[in-house]
């Protein structure tokens, strides 16, 4: 582990079945105005030519780097294993499909150096399609706090992994939960009830959606996020009483969700089974009349939106 001043990254990219993401991925952590101490490049069984597009674009890196590439063990494997070779103060993923702006490692960097308590400091990203159009940011999400991030996230707001950088000391030797299906979330619950959490008000990464997102993939992310919250109970500083609150409004903002992705008997049961959650009646009247509303008019508002941010903020390859 290197000294307290030093002020260096050990960067990670977990890469699986993403050939035509991969190059513009390694090419934007080359491009970094502060240059990792070292990139580690973990290829976990892909079987679509992604080690091959490694190799070729690990030749011209412009700091040292490292390939390694071996059967399927899945994401916080690879990550645990990246973790054990990361000897430096601060250590960073980005998935193989996803992007960091030319800032980021030194906007982050310099975060986390004024603020010693954090455990990691986390930004916005742009939301882009497979072909690098931005069609949101998650400034435009729910408001993430600053400091003590745990509320937030026990109510499922949760920001994006391509944003954060990690204080390695605090990370400890096997951070991710090898059998959690969102082994980022459940690390976040954990560093968040010891340690404050530093947000940059600034967009400084992009992640990559792919496809449509359904109501049972979204369903099966609330379950994850309450079975992590139970797996964690005797570690957080809250009442049972004051864990089922959080969860009953973690339930009734899931309804949202459901609405928006066109199950609207779920939306409507998860509604009215969590009602205590909503902030207000008010609230729960809104929210019945967007259930309500014709389907076909969800999807045109929806689709209005996604073009005139795509208009407004074009695409990430103009920003990298």
């Amino acid at each position: 582990m290197q000294t307290p001043s030093d002020n260096s990254v050990f960067v990670a990219v977990p890469s699986y079945n993403h050939a035509p993401f991969v190059e513009e991925c390694l090419t934007s952590i080359f491009r970094q105005t502060l240059p990792p101490a070292k990139l580690l490049v973990i290829d976990d069984g892909s079987r679509d030519g992604s080690a091959e597009v490694i190799e070729k674009v690990l030749a011209d890196a412009p700091f040292a780097a490292e390939f390694i590439a071996r059967e399927n063990r899945g994401l916080a494997a690879t990550l645990n294993e990246a973790i054990a070779h990361a000897d430096r103060k601060y250590f960073a993923y980005l998935g193989s499909d996803d992007l960091w702006l030319p800032n980021f490692l030194e906007e982050q960097v310099k975060l986390l150096a004024a603020r010693e308590n954090a455990a990691l400091a986390f930004s916005h990203v742009f939301v882009i399609d497979e072909n690098g159009d931005i069609f949101d940011r998650t400034d435009n999400w729910t408001p993430f706090a600053d400091g003590d991030m745990l509320p937030t996230l026990m109510t499922g707001g949760i920001f994006s992994s391509p944003g954060v950088v990690y204080r390695r000391e605090f990370l400890g030797e096997r951070p991710w939960n090898e059998n959690s299906k969102l082994e980022d979330y459940e690390l976040y619950l954990r560093l968040a009830a010891r340690y404050e959490f530093a947000r940059n008000e600034q967009v400084l990464a992009a992640w990559r959606q792919h496809g449509r997102n359904t109501s049972d993939d979204f369903a099966l992310m609330v379950d994850e996020w309450l079975a992590a919250q139970e797996r964690l109970r005797d570690e957080l500083p809250y009442s049972d009483e004051e864990i089922v609150g959080f969860q009953t409004k973690l339930r009734y903002a899931a309804a949202r969700h459901f609405n928006r992705t066109g199950n609207r008997g779920r939306a409507a049961r998860t509604m009215w089974a969590n009602r205590k959650g909503a902030n207000s009646l008010k609230e729960q009247a809104l929210d019945a009349v967007r259930i309500a509303a014709p389907r076909r008019s969800f999807d045109a508002r929806r689709a209005r939106i996604r073009k005139a941010a795509k208009s407004r903020y074009g695409n990430i390859r103009e920003l990298l």
